[in-house]
């Protein structure tokens, strides 16, 4: 694929990973394909554990890299099958399994001029020194529009009840 082929179809390319940031990236992703008449691709970075170097010292150590490639593709499959069910996503889709570091993985994957990359923004908060690198990574090397979508308000609530869960706080029920 060239960086410059503006005759393909426009592609919105959001990366899965099953998070919740992920899966609001992916709803927001789906809404701009069939709005932009675009194709949508769902993309799932990954890496074995310990990434490449751990791999090629100790090929041998825990799963076949084959394997470890199934099990990304199971993922995602089951990810999207979880958030489009049979129905599919009302746009044609071309989900893609890539071995490598995130950022990387769909920065090299959006690589037209005329595609969107969607990426899920990272928490909010504490975490946020910690979170965000690949949409920051995206943002700063992509050659086509990136979109970074801020997490749901969903996430912080249930960020914060997981923080009282596990300080035993009492949890306010009156406005559930």
């Amino acid at each position: 694929m060239s960086g410059h082929d503006t005759s393909a179809p426009p592609r919105v390319v959001v990366g899965v990973s099953g998070s919740l940031g992920s899966v609001t990236a992916l709803r927001r992703a789906t809404a701009l394909a069939r709005t932009l008449g675009a194709e949508l691709w769902p993309a799932l970075a990954w890496e074995p554990p310990g990434g490449d170097p751990a791999a090629r010292r100790s090929p041998a150590a825990g799963l076949p890299v084959a394997e470890w490639q199934r099990l990304a593709q199971q993922r995602l499959a089951s990810v999207l099958d979880e958030i489009f069910g049979e129905k599919g996503p009302g746009v044609p889709m071309h989900a893609v399994v890539v071995r490598g570091t995130p950022g990387r993985a769909l920065v090299a994957l959006a690589d037209r001029e005329n595609d969107l990359l969607v990426v899920g923004a990272g928490r909010r908060g504490l975490q946020r020194a910690f979170s965000g690198w690949v949409s920051r990574h995206c943002v700063a090397h992509a050659h086509c529009p990136v979109l970074a979508v801020p997490p749901s308000p969903l996430e912080s609530e249930l960020v914060s009840v997981h923080r009282r869960n596990v300080w035993h706080l009492r949890i306010d029920t009156r406005g559930l």
